[in-house]
């Protein structure tokens, strides 16, 4: 490849790569050691409980990618809960089933969402405990 045409492409891809935001945040795997010091600390915490066979789930999905990246969540705790593993968290949380989004601030529960895949909706009901603060969902 021609060097000029070469050093083009080159700043072309970094000024493109540049012009993609990071995510602010990341979906973790549930970690009951994670979760309790982040109730400890005041954190907020938003769980997704998820399912590998649940086709709900899969539609939630790219919807909570997406919230990952709201500045509401900058500072969040994003965590997948295995719906076939975690049972103890379940059990305490009286979570029934997959497809279930839950927003905990400052130790308690300020949201819940079960089984929603419509975006504005679900993502009002992540957004929802966290607006009282800032007065707007962005």
């Amino acid at each position: 490849m021609h060097t000029a045409l070469r050093s083009a492409l080159a700043a072309s891809l970094l000024l493109l790569a540049s012009a993609v935001p990071a995510l602010s945040a990341t979906w973790a795997a549930f970690s009951q050691q994670a979760f309790d010091r982040a109730q400890a600390q005041g954190q907020t915490i938003v769980v997704d409980v998820y399912a590998d066979w649940c086709p709900t789930c899969k539609v939630q999905e790219p919807i909570l990618e997406e919230l990952a990246s709201n500045p509401l969540l900058e500072e969040a705790l994003l965590l997948r809960v295995d719906f076939d593993i975690e049972k103890d968290f379940l059990a305490e949380h009286r979570i029934p089933r997959q497809s279930t989004v839950v927003v905990f601030t400052g130790g308690e529960e300020v949201s819940r969402s079960i089984a929603e895949t419509n975006r504005e909706r679900l993502r009002a009901a992540v957004l929802r405990g966290l607006v009282e603060d800032t007065g707007t969902i962005e």
